[in-house]
């Protein structure tokens, strides 16, 4: 048999029922739930600096930034 062959049968046996649309709904609803789920958890990090604006006030005196040294390995 020939791959055309094969093709032609296999399409030959398939039936078309219902709505294909209805049918692949469900995935739409997964994705939008699943991109909310990804969206609470990065709003959840909104902000997060200014919550502990004491300890990078803290860290910034305690290390003062050299400028000089300041870069890629230099």
């Amino acid at each position: 048999m020939t791959f055309a062959t094969i093709v032609a049968l296999a399409t030959e046996n398939v039936a078309h029922t219902g709505n294909v649309q209805a049918e692949t709904f469900i995935f739409g609803i997964i994705a939008f739930v699943v991109f909310l789920a990804l969206g609470a958890v990065t709003m959840s990090y909104r902000n997060v600096a200014n919550r502990h604006a004491h300890k990078a006030d803290a860290y910034a005196k305690a290390h003062p930034v050299d400028l000089s040294q300041a870069g890629h390995g230099h």
